[in-house]
């Protein structure tokens, strides 16, 4: 008789066993993904000849078969339950950025406006990795090889359904906190904005006063007024207006106002953003997701 296969002795173990409270992938159906880093993460994997072997999980990460999802600078650590009593440990180990190569990458971004208007408001542009790239430091593996993947089920295959369940569930959790994947490589979200406030703070502090300048002399015939100096000299030659003018104007605009105040176009869940994620005691990604659906549902209506 042949031995059996692989697939065929872990199908013995039957279907997973149903989670309360799990982490559940917010896409009910077709691609997982939103913002372009969680895109191009599942794209990278895919590139690995992954993808078949990914589409196993995609149902345990849409049942809410991960109990909990960890990210740690070099390592994601989840608990997915499968069809055992005991759920199964999973981790995935990325070599973090050296500290070196970090003081390089913050460099560059808190040297450039854009990067850094950006990431203090809460969101990783596209050209991040491009910067990452030129620093020498991918964002994303650039192979497989990058990435060690482990989890204690009996099933052989690598990535297992567990270990795939938790890289859909790591990308959505790029969705809703996109520090986490500056985090996984090293830096968390509090180190990488205080390190770039402190080298804007430098780069453009206020700079010192001059010394007062001696007005310049006069004619000895003309000492009653003295020339004038600084932005003073642009005031030369205004004409004035009446001071009874004035004072009835005193309180109006110089420019009509609208009738409402313009607004910052922000969306609602612009401070969750940029808190980031709970812990996965109280709810993890997913707790995040719920709450911004809540912002959005009860946000100001400006139609």
């Amino acid at each position: 008789m042949s031995e059996p296969r692989v697939t065929d002795r872990f199908a013995d173990y039957g279907r997973p066993r149903r989670v309360d409270g799990g982490l559940r992938a917010r896409s009910a159906r077709g691609a997982i993904g939103r913002s372009w880093w969680s895109r191009r993460f599942l794209e990278v994997l895919e590139s690995f000849a992954l993808g078949t072997r990914l589409t196993r999980g995609r149902s345990y990460a849409r049942a809410g078969q991960v109990l909990t999802l960890d990210v740690a600078p070099g390592r994601v650590s989840a608990v997915v339950q499968g069809s055992r009593p005991q759920p199964y440990q999973v981790s995935i180990a990325l070599r973090p950025f050296p500290d070196a190569l970090w003081s390089r990458i913050e460099k560059e971004l808190a040297g450039q406006a854009f990067f850094s208007a950006r990431l203090l408001a809460g969101d990783l542009p596209d050209e991040l990795e491009e910067l990452f790239a030129a620093a020498g430091a991918p964002l994303f593996p650039a192979g497989v090889d990058e990435l060690t993947q482990r989890c204690n089920c009996p099933d052989f295959a690598v990535p297992c359904k567990h270990l795939a369940a938790t890289f859909y569930l790591l990308a959505e959790a790029f969705d809703a906190d996109p520090f986490e994947l500056l985090h996984w490589r090293g830096r968390s979200r509090a180190e990488l904005l205080d390190e770039l406030r402190a080298r804007r703070v430098t780069a453009t502090g206020a700079v010192a006063s001059p010394e007062p300048v001696d007005p310049p002399s006069m004619p000895d015939g003309d000492r009653s007024t003295v020339a004038p100096v600084g932005a003073a000299r642009a005031l030369v030659g205004l004409s004035t207006t009446p001071l009874p003018e004035a004072a009835d104007r005193f309180w109006l605009p110089p420019v009509p106002l609208p009738d409402r105040p313009p607004r910052l176009a922000t969306g609602p869940d612009l401070l969750l953003r940029q808190l980031g994620a709970p812990a996965p005691a109280i709810g993890g990604p997913g707790m995040l997701e719920r709450l911004r659906r809540a912002y959005r549902a009860f946000g100001p209506d400006d139609r």
